[in-house]
């Protein structure tokens, strides 16, 4: 009775907030420092880090955003260990092979950006299988960033319209932030309306750096894994509580 009662406590109503997002994204900090604290491998801190991902995704679904972008593995982080790369890739596809029902069960639409076809292979098809069995989803799109990078992708960007201008596809004097946008990888999606970062750390690292121009941004002392469904909540409420002006009066 006891476990029931703290799983419908996990699943309360969410909050009444007036000023939803359309866009999160979130750069999941702290497995590495949380499992650390406790005396566990960083790889445990990563497991656990899984658990807030998928209190997340419900939280988006239950206050209707339509976009959740998580910082999954970037450009840089193949310069840790091998074991941990190798533990990371393994977790991922585990998250896949063990969410996919689940993703299909809330409508969830999992879809990914990054420079994908540098990750191992078996990652690779792991991923495209989750994707292909989620597409017809209409509800959450939960969009994972890996092997990305910023930086890389603005570089990606610049030649995608390159190659653009050279097929006579684009005049050059067209091009403004608006079409250069088409050229990202999140050519898809709105700019994130709110950035949460988990961790108390200040700084971006490469993250979105042309999307999140005039995105709200929150930070959580908390680490990843300890950053849940009413963590996500307050966070949305500092974001509604917000006046965005756009570089405007």
């Amino acid at each position: 009775m006891a476990k029931k009662e703290v799983v419908e406590e996990e699943r309360s109503a969410p909050p009444e907030i007036a000023n939803v997002p359309q866009h999160v994204a979130i750069i999941m900090d702290g497995n590495g420092r949380w499992a650390a604290e406790r005396g566990k491998p960083r790889t445990e801190g990563h497991r656990a880090g899984a658990e807030s991902v998928r209190a997340c995704a419900e939280a988006c679904g239950d206050l209707g955003i339509r976009y959740l972008t998580l910082y999954a593995f970037s450009s840089e982080n193949w310069k840790r260990p091998k074991t941990e790369i190798t533990a990371l890739m393994t977790l991922l596809e585990r998250f896949l092979k063990s969410q996919t029902k689940e993703m299909l069960k809330n409508n969830i639409r999992l879809q990914a950006i990054g420079r994908i076809t540098d990750l191992p292979v078996k990652s690779q098809k792991s991923l495209h299988d989750s994707i292909e069995a989620t597409a017809d989803n209409d509800g959450l799109n939960l969009i994972l960033a890996l092997n990305y990078g910023g930086r890389e992708e603005i570089i990606d960007g610049v030649r995608s319209v390159l190659r653009h201008i050279q097929d006579g596809l684009l005049d050059e004097a067209m091009l403004d932030p608006q079409i250069f946008s088409k050229h990202l990888y999140t050519r898809y999606y709105p700019d994130p309306d709110l950035l949460i970062r988990t961790s108390g750390e200040m700084r971006i690292s490469n993250f979105l750096l042309w999307q999140i121009s005039y995105s709200e941004i929150v930070i959580s002392e908390k680490f990843w894994p300890d950053f849940k469904r009413e963590d996500f909540f307050q966070a949305v409420q500092e974001y509604s509580r917000r006046q965005r002006r756009f570089g405007g009066l």
